[in-house]
């Protein structure tokens, strides 16, 4: 006979998780972050789970929006930051909550800027409930801080130490936004600084840098303000225990002390997202199956790029809900 091998296990709800005969390596839910919605996200989840549709629901509630309206029929709020957010959460939230539901819990969580919110509920050291009210007032308040001669561009082909040495040596306000993936970084900033040093960075080799379609210059310091009036916000939330570790866009290492927690969403407005380090941190890990939860495959189209030995699922629709129930209760 055989010995079982305990490559992996480990405790969630008191329930001890082996497999026999094989290695298993660790799974992370991912949460995509603004940019990803679209209209009719999380509709058939909201038709066919009951537990989809309270999740919805309640976030409606608490954000005093009716995100039906929002998430599944033509609008123009759907794109705009305030909405945005709390849509693209509560659509996050309510396949979580399906997940869990069918005993689908992950080792480790990390997200894309708003996505982090989705990995800190993942987490349990944040109510969905206090994610929700939390989220709706970081979307208003980044919305209102948008200045006016703001810009954000894509640049594509070009190590980080040269884009990080270029916006260094441009004059005014201009950073790395989003650390995305090789070969994919967005700068931020002063449009007039971030226009130099697009043209810097063209002329030391860049494939190509593209100009963003965004209504400001989101992840930069000019955005400082509204994660302080968020700060506000977060001193009367009550955060509990982590237990299951998630990665920080700030750091880009593990958060695993409830007491971090309130000073990295403050800092992670005005941050960069070092979504590729996010990656490498859990792949180091032992994580080797991704979960991606919510509207779009931004994130997976991302980790393919970071490491292609890894696994990608992507859960969008009820249909992919299913597939990816049965190939990780396989794993369990």
């Amino acid at each position: 006979m055989l010995p079982i091998l305990l490559d992996k296990y480990f405790v969630n709800q008191n329930i001890w998780r082996y497999k026999e005969g094989k290695n298993m390596g660790k799974t992370a839910f991912i949460f995509p972050g603004q940019g990803a919605q679209y209209v009719g996200m999380g509709r058939d989840f909201y038709e066919t789970f009951p537990v989809c549709r309270e999740v919805i629901d309640k976030a409606s509630e608490i954000s005093g929006l009716d995100l039906k309206t929002i998430c599944f029929e033509e609008n123009e709020k759907i794109n705009i930051t305030e909405y945005t957010q709390i849509a693209m959460l509560a659509v996050e939230a309510a396949i979580l909550k399906a997940l869990e539901e069918r005993g689908i819990t992950p080792d480790a969580a990390g997200g894309l800027s708003l996505g982090e919110y989705g990995a800190l509920i993942a987490s349990k050291a944040m109510t969905m409930e206090d994610a929700f009210a939390v989220v709706r007032k970081r979307g208003i308040f980044m919305q209102e801080a948008v200045p006016t001669g703001g810009a954000m561009s894509a640049v594509l082909g070009t190590e980080a130490s040269v884009i990080e040495k270029i916006c260094q040596e441009t004059e005014g306000i201009v950073s790395i936004a989003n650390y995305n993936c090789p070969g994919q970084i967005v700068i931020t900033g002063e449009a007039q600084s971030v226009e130099k040093a697009s043209e810097a960075l063209k002329a030391a080799g860049a494939k190509r840098v593209i100009p963003l379609k965004v209504s400001g210059p989101f992840h930069s310091k000019m955005l400082t303000g509204a994660g302080e009036k968020l700060g506000e916000v977060l001193k009367d939330v009550v955060l509990q225990e982590v237990e299951v570790p998630y990665t920080t866009n700030v750091t880009a290492q593990y958060v695993k002390n409830k007491e971090e927690i309130k000073d990295l969403l403050v800092a992670q407005v005005s941050s960069s997202v070092r979504w590729q380090q996010c990656a490498e941190t859990m792949i180091a890990d032992g994580v080797d199956t991704f979960v991606e939860i919510g509207p779009g495959k931004t994130l997976s189209g991302f980790m393919r790029k970071i490491n292609r030995n890894v696994k990608v699922i992507n859960i969008q629709t009820v249909e992919d809900f299913e597939k990816a129930v049965e190939e990780l209760q396989q794993e369990m």
